[in-house]
């Protein structure tokens, strides 16, 4: 009896102070090496880590973003100057390794609308698992956009999407509309 005892305390002891973790790295560079660990303090954490690609002219910026999130969607994104792809797990130090490269998905078939400076006509081919075209609309650092492309149904059913704004997703070739 007296050993049973003495090994609940000893299993309480050692799980009382254990925190959930996820790692943090946050990079314009494409590179998490110097990654370190976050304890976080939400009441249901997750890990997330995201991987965004942005192409405007000669300029590409690749980003990574790893940290505890309190909620997160596993999917990706393309509309046309940008390409993001985000991972969601739920386990201690589960985001070790980054979400995929957006630009090494093999494109699936899928084809949408998306806008550049000068129109919202030019087509997309879709990759990995975007499975959706993609329309939306609200105010994004302080201006008003209007975004088109391809997106996976899991960040289509995500209430974040796009803040203070309208968007549609529907799963037709070109269903975003020019």
């Amino acid at each position: 009896m007296d050993l049973q005892i003495s090994g609940f305390l000893l299993f309480v002891l050692f799980t009382a102070g254990h925190s959930f973790s996820c790692y943090n790295c946050d990079t314009m560079t494409g590179s998490c090496v110097n990654q370190t660990v976050q304890n976080c303090t939400s009441p249901s954490p997750k890990c997330g880590s995201i991987t965004s690609v942005s192409e405007t002219g000669s300029v590409k910026v690749d980003m990574k973003l790893k940290q505890c999130v309190g909620d997160c969607v596993n999917g990706s994104m393309n509309v046309g100057i940008l390409r993001t792809s985000s991972v969601c797990c739920d386990t201690d130090l589960c985001n070790f390794h980054d979400s995929p490269d957006p630009n090494s998905l093999p494109p699936n078939g899928k084809k949408c609308y998306y806008c550049d400076l000068e129109s919202c006509s030019n087509t997309l081919s879709c990759t990995g698992i975007e499975d959706h075209c993609y329309t939306g609309s609200g105010f994004i650092d302080g201006r008003y956009m209007i975004l088109k492309g391809c997106l996976s149904k899991s960040l289509c059913d995500s209430p974040e999407l796009v803040k203070d704004g309208e968007t549609t997703c529907c799963s037709e070739d070109l269903c975003n509309g020019v």
